[in-house]
């Protein structure tokens, strides 16, 4: 017992020892580092940082040249300081001051002084300088626009046409439009559009564009005529959008047999057509809206008798019940009036003539209904009226701001001082907002957050004040566009080549 006592005695001596040797640690750490800051902490005034947070507020903020250096940019664009987010009135960071215009350095004039005044050299040369001439005067006319003056226009655009929700022409008024329906504000879901209108009797064609010519004949008889809702809008110094193309056949097609074809043309790129030549679309195409994409038709030449002999024969056999059936012949007769009604559904758009659905084609990708601003009807037939109906009322957005998604994260940055390893030109049109916006979004993420690559899309002036005006906003906004300046058109692509030389250089 009292070896136990002694023992538990010696150990919580010791136990006090270690915690008095550890107190005094401690006591010596705290005061090696008090006087080791008390200089510092003596010099220090409240007023100090103050100050020199007033004077940070008051200065822009700057990025430094080992910043502007750095092999990768942040994805984001830096933010203000907490609790100062709009700053003081009427102060902004230089993000968000727009940005001045760039415009490409060409120049046509020594050109002009190389000619000595014996005129262009080329047509590609006088179509250069007249492009380039206009050019620089709109360009005069966009540096000179006011804020207030580009609101004034897009209100003028905005108020030229009325909406009217139906149109009725006669084919003597028709025929005085150049053949062209004008649609203000395009179509919608449910809108529609009837023809009545008689096909003319086939004539002789030596050249014919549906057909080749075979050896020893001359000449082939020939009746069609097309249906197009165009984009007149969409687009100025090229052809227009076909957003829908409806070209019946009645005589003349390589088949030889009359045909329905419908297709799409974008840019003067013709999409697949979809030909209708007398077959019912099978069980496992897809259909649009419910209906077929193309009904059954008989030819005066098939053998229908025959055909439905069999057929009966094969019912019987099988055990079926006989089911009446009606074969409908070919829509469209020469010399016999027809009535066509094209109509926009859900998912596409259904033709009905006289009563009976034909045929259905699906809306493709890049064709709104509200960009069909235009009906065309061309070809062998003489049309007798044109009823629109069910329009839209009111006018549809304009397409910048239908498109364009201005927030800060698309941005880019200013170029680097130094040297960059690889310069991107993008050849773009004045009205191709949405394409250039799909790039901001896409793979220009990547070069906007690398200091090695720079990217600038390339774009000439456009006829259109209203066009031109968006587009001065949006390059004032994303600082991505190199302004060429003459107008724009597609036999003048190369000079956009030259200016992304000129500028890369």
């Amino acid at each position: 017992m009292r070896r136990s006592a002694k023992l538990e005695a010696a150990l919580s001596l010791g136990r006090k020892r270690t915690l008095r040797v550890l107190f005094a640690a401690v006591l010596l750490y705290v005061a090696v580092v008090f006087l080791y800051e008390l200089p510092f902490l003596s010099r220090w005034h409240p007023s100090a940082f103050f100050s020199s947070a007033a004077n940070a507020v008051s200065r822009p903020l700057h990025l430094g040249a080992d910043d502007r250096l750095a092999p990768l940019r942040p994805s984001q664009r830096p933010h203000r300081l907490p609790g100062l987010a709009s700053g003081p009135a009427g102060l902004r960071l230089p993000s968000d001051l727009p940005r001045p215009l760039v415009v490409a350095g060409l120049d046509f004039r020594p050109l002009d002084a190389t000619a000595g005044g014996r005129g262009p050299f080329s047509g590609l040369h006088k179509a250069a300088r007249d492009a380039w001439e206009v050019g620089r005067k709109l360009l005069e006319e966009l540096k000179a626009m006011s804020v207030a003056a580009s609101a004034s226009a897009e209100d003028e655009n905005r108020t030229e046409e009325r909406c009217a929700q139906s149109i009725v022409l006669s084919g003597e008024k028709f025929l005085e439009l150049g053949r062209v329906m004008a649609l203000p504000c395009g179509l919608t879901l449910g809108s529609h559009i009837t023809l009545v209108a008689k096909p003319h009797r086939a004539h002789a064609e030596h050249d014919p564009k549906i057909r080749t010519m075979n050896e020893g004949k001359r000449a082939i008889m020939v009746s069609q005529f097309m249906m197009e809702l165009q984009g007149l809008k969409a687009v100025d110094g090229e052809d227009p959008p076909r957003i829908l193309h409806l070209n019946p056949r009645l005589k003349g097609d390589w088949s030889g047999k009359p045909v329905i074809e419908q297709n799409t043309c974008y840019r003067m790129q013709w999409g697949s057509a979809q030909r209708c030549e007398g077959w019912k679309s099978t069980d496992n195409e897809e259909t649009v809206d419910g209906l077929v994409k193309c009904e059954k038709w008989i030819d005066d030449g098939d053998n229908t008798k025959e055909e439905s002999k069999t057929a009966w024969w094969l019912n019987r056999l099988i055990g079926r019940t006989k089911k009446v059936s009606i074969d409908w012949p070919y829509p469209f007769v020469e010399e016999k009036l027809f009535v066509l009604t094209l109509s926009a559904g859900l998912e596409g758009y259904h033709v009905n003539v006289d009563g009976r659905h034909v045929t259905s084609f699906p809306y493709r990708t890049s064709f709104v209904l509200e960009d069909a601003t235009g009906l065309l009807v061309n070809g062998d037939l003489h049309v007798h009226s044109i009823i629109a109906g069910s329009l839209p009322t009111s006018h549809p957005s304009f397409s910048s701001q239908r498109n364009l998604d201005l927030s800060a994260e698309w941005q880019v940055p200013p170029i680097p001082d130094g040297p960059v390893e690889l310069f991107i030109g993008i050849l773009s049109a004045g009205t191709h907002f949405a394409e250039r916006m799909a790039v901001r979004k896409s793979w220009m993420r990547t070069v906007r957050e690398s200091s090695n690559v720079v990217a600038r899309f390339f774009v000439a002036l456009h006829g259109r004040k209203e066009v031109i005006v968006e587009l001065k906003k949006e390059a004032e906004f994303f600082g991505d566009i190199v302004i060429v300046p003459f107008m724009d058109s597609y036999d003048l692509v190369v000079l956009k080549t030259v200016a992304i030389c000129e500028y890369g250089s």
